[in-house]
């Protein structure tokens, strides 16, 4: 059984109780704590983190082609013990997911998440807006200990219009995650003229959008990623 914990706003603590596996970023641990001798290992996940040979290929496949590659290493915890998990002083963000809860999230945000979560690659859209398709890795929640946690560039902001029902408009390239039942991938809405190709652009070209139906949880984090979607014609 595992229970995620952030601490300290920048680290994942994992606390251990019998046998369980975890996922993490490759290269994540920190630290680790344990009575008697060390009784956890590490190995590199060198497919995906689906127990089916088949899937983990078409996995690896997919997310090479996507850009939603996702270094993993795979934790072993044979026994009671505490560790710690971080990535170069980024924030860290726990959500345990209910069943048949999913959270889309991109690759590189992701710190580490449980054995109860199905992980998956999803293309969310295609055109002019990008050189490639646009695609999200997904975690969906299947049993009752499915954790997942999400790093973010400073402290991130969460909007939602579960209860509101309003418009949620985002920068694709500052979007951490979004979270919700069912089909909630957003919209790729593009304010596109002739300024746009004389380099005249806003610098806002593109957006997210997900309408009032939507039911969903959007994080979002103070800073933007470079090489994000670059706007042009195929």
């Amino acid at each position: 059984m595992l229970q995620f914990e952030t601490i300290n706003e920048l680290t994942l603590k994992v606390t251990c109780t019998g046998n369980d596996v975890l996922f993490t970023k490759a290269g994540a641990f920190i630290a680790g704590e344990n009575p008697g001798g060390k009784n956890y290992k590490f190995e590199k996940v060198l497919l995906g983190p689906q127990n089916n040979f088949g899937q983990a290929l078409l996995g690896s496949l997919t997310r090479r082609i996507s850009g939603e590659n996702l270094p993993l290493m795979k934790v072993h915890l044979n026994g009671d013990s505490v560790t710690y998990y971080a990535n170069y002083g980024q924030h860290v963000v726990t959500y345990h997911l209910e069943q048949g809860e999913t959270i889309s999230v991109e690759s590189e945000n992701i710190l580490a998440f449980t054995q109860d979560c199905d992980y998956g690659v999803r293309f969310i859209g295609v055109g002019i807006l990008s050189q490639k398709g646009l695609a999200t890795s997904t975690l969906t929640g299947r049993g009752q200990n499915a954790y997942v946690t999400v790093l973010s560039d400073g402290n991130p902001i969460v909007l939602s219009n579960v209860h509101s029902r309003e418009t949620i408009s985002a920068d694709p390239d500052a979007v951490i995650c979004w979270i919700g039942n069912g089909h909630c991938d957003p919209q790729v809405k593009a304010d596109v003229s002739w300024k746009t190709f004389i380099g005249q652009a806003s610098g806002e070209s593109y957006q997210f959008e997900w309408n009032g139906n939507a039911g969903v949880t959007v994080m979002i984090q103070p800073s933007e990623r470079k090489g994000g979607i670059r706007v042009g014609i195929d």
